[in-house]
């Protein structure tokens, strides 16, 4: 058969590939025989979308396919299953090493010679994602895919959904243990939010390991972006992929090797060009390599879309709830907490104490050094509280006023902590508090507490400017 007039015959840019299989049944090099015009141009044309992401861009004939793109384990188990096994291949799919998508096929073809096999390789490359593309694959895996974005979407309760797909994700894998790990890199910090395993026994927390084990487990998540390789995900199935695993992470494989793990899936969480986490399957049903890369592929797409999501309506709900300047929380957040309590939503235990707090003088601060320094008297004002009070539910009431929900407290030991407020000297330029609480060992009514410490704490203000006329607001 000639290769080369096979190759030249398809319009896409298409290339013949060759794999060689040893006795034991693996597998050697893999080639790339020849190319047709638009294929040699993806390497060898500035003009080409390709062009800056090969790492040659001279095309030589028959030559190993490390030539040009990085060594891809993913990219080579698709070879030999179309060339060897005889399995038609697609995926469209964005490797992280370019800036463009990649819809590829592949053919097995009857050119089988000695231990060396053939198929036909086409590519089309497209600048973005196209959601046409990204939906056309078996139907057993979009029914999987849409199964996770029902659930996703329809749900109330983000982590026990979370858990569910996790939990879907461990099916199909067949796999002892799958974990799903949000990181933050700005924070060098990681947390897991689901987990599922295979039986009680494999049913540990998966965190509490993390960090008992490794002195900053973040050391070696750090590494796992280099060892993916700019791929799609890692997927480890033999001793012959844990090499090269060892080869580019010796420690984290050593680790792996530690616990008993022979086959690793481990896909990053994308969106954008940020990680959110990463999901990984320990010790998976080799079996369904193919079914388990095809689904994540989709699958890790929009579980990292409602991650993004969950995560910014914690933010904008954090930014709503708290307080810029002092860090403590805002006015919103108090009025939220007064109106579930009343509402019985949010039950408050038996001793609880409502303090007022106003810091005096501020005015005359502002008026005399500027709003900056009366910040600066805010935070610090802020900080006390946080402090005397830590634990408990501190708001920014409003301007110059704070309001501190302690439970949980004895009397005599708020009583300690308001003594301590009064401490804090009276010179002007420096913090001081006014101060008024209500204290109650049962039930207590929120609203007439709050007007009761409110009261007494413009008492306690009237009182501390009869002392200091000359701080009284103008």
């Amino acid at each position: 058969m000639d290769l080369q007039q096979l190759a030249d015959s398809f319009e896409p840019m298409t290339c013949i590939m060759s794999v060689q299989v040893f006795d034991d049944g693996s597998y050697g090099n893999i080639r790339i025989v020849c190319g047709n015009n638009p294929y040699v141009a993806s390497i060898e044309s500035p003009d080409n979308i390709a062009f800056s992401g090969m790492l040659k861009n001279k095309f030589i004939p028959d030559s190993p396919y490390e030539k040009y793109i990085p060594k891809d384990l993913n990219f080579e188990d698709a070879c030999y299953r179309c060339a060897v096994l005889k399995k038609p291949f697609h995926t469209y799919i964005h490797p992280e090493r370019y800036d463009f998508w990649v819809d590829m096929y592949m053919m097995p073809i009857a050119a089988d010679e000695g231990n060396t096999y053939y198929f036909a390789y086409s590519q089309e490359l497209t600048a973005g994602a196209i959601s046409s593309r990204m939906s056309n694959v078996d139907a057993n895996v979009a029914s999987a895919v849409l199964e996770t974005c029902i659930k996703l979407r329809g749900t109330n309760d983000f982590k026990h959904t979370m858990d569910e797909v996790i939990s879907d994700i461990r099916d199909l894998c067949e796999a002892d243990k799958v974990c799903l790990i949000l990181t933050d890199a700005q924070k060098r910090s990681f947390s897991v939010l689901s987990e599922a395993a295979s039986s009680p026994e494999r049913n540990y927390p998966v965190e509490k390991y993390l960090r008992d084990t490794y002195e900053d487990f973040y050391d070696i998540i750090e590494t796992w972006e280099d060892t993916i390789a700019g791929s799609t995900c890692l997927i480890i199935q033999n001793e012959n992929d844990m090499k090269v695993v060892s080869e580019r992470n010796p420690v984290w494989c050593d680790s792996l090797k530690k616990v008993d793990v022979h086959t690793i899936v481990l896909y990053p969480l994308k969106y954008g060009k940020a990680t959110l986490g990463y999901i990984w399957a320990l010790n998976f049903d080799t079996e369904k390599t193919a079914q388990i890369r095809a689904t994540l592929e989709s699958t890790t797409y929009f579980i990292a879309s409602e991650i993004a999501n969950q995560q910014l309506m914690d933010k904008l709900k954090e930014i709503s709830s708290f307080d810029i300047l002092t860090g403590v929380m805002n006015r919103n957040a108090m009025n939220q907490k007064v109106d579930s309590v009343i509402a019985g939503t949010d039950k408050l235990p038996p001793q609880t104490a409502v303090i007022f707090v106003d810091l005096n003088g501020l005015k005359q601060i502002n008026d005399n050094g500027g709003h900056a320094n009366g910040d600066r008297l805010l935070k610090q004002a802020a900080d006390i509280l946080k402090e005397t009070f830590g634990g408990s539910d501190i708001y920014r009431a409003g301007g110059d006023e704070f309001m501190v929900l302690a439970t949980e407290i004895s009397e005599k030991a708020l009583e300690e902590k308001i003594k301590q407020l009064r401490l804090y000297q009276t010179q002007p330029g420096s913090v001081s508090f006014s101060l008024g609480y209500c204290y109650s060992e049962g039930e207590i009514d929120i609203r007439q507490a709050m007007s009761t410490a409110d009261k007494l704490m413009y008492k306690d203000k009237q009182l501390f400017y009869e002392k200091y006329p000359e701080r009284k607001r103008k």
